[in-house]
């Protein structure tokens, strides 16, 4: 799987990464646990198993940095019993615009990723048991506001990050 995503401002990162060391110490399995470099909190672009960026990328890389908005937490089905907990992002004009532009410049994306199916969101932990849902949403302080700096391609086969771009 490829996926084309935007990292943040240090001071959010070190937000989002308090929040997966909240969690890991509330003993819900954040992505805390996963210290790997290319581990980073993110919002996913575009992804899929043939994703491919065309030269035509400066487009949406122009666009950062792109302010965003969290507003409160998401819950997805992570599988029997489980679930994937997530901070939500705030759909502006300029993050859809942003990412109207990634679409047009890749081909290959999973349908959840393309415009109109999009759900803009930070994940925080997986696997998830639903009696520890409630717990893990009280750690977390759901007032944050930061910046999307950079973009990259990450590649799960090749287990590579390649940037994309950043702004200065």
């Amino acid at each position: 799987m490829r996926s084309i995503e935007l990292t943040f401002d240090d001071d959010t990162d070190a937000r989002i990464r308090s929040d997966w060391a909240r969690l890991a110490g509330a003993d819900v399995s954040s992505l805390a646990a996963h210290t790997a470099p290319s581990n980073r909190p993110h919002i996913t672009l575009a992804a899929g198993a043939g994703l491919q960026l065309s030269g035509e990328s400066q487009g949406f890389l122009q666009m950062l940095p792109v302010p965003v908005e969290f507003s409160g937490v998401l819950v997805f089905p992570g599988g029997p019993g489980k679930y994937v907990l997530s901070r939500s992002i705030v759909l502006t004009r300029q993050l859809l615009e942003l990412h109207r532009l990634v679409h047009e410049a890749a081909a290959g994306a999973v349908p959840l990723t393309r415009p109109d199916a999009w759900t803009p969101h930070v994940t925080l932990a997986r696997r998830v048991p639903p009696h520890l849902l409630g717990r893990a949403a009280e750690l977390l302080d759901l007032r944050l506001e930061g910046e999307c700096t950079d973009a990259r391609l990450w590649d799960s086969g090749t287990k590579t990050v390649t940037s994309l771009g950043s702004h200065p």
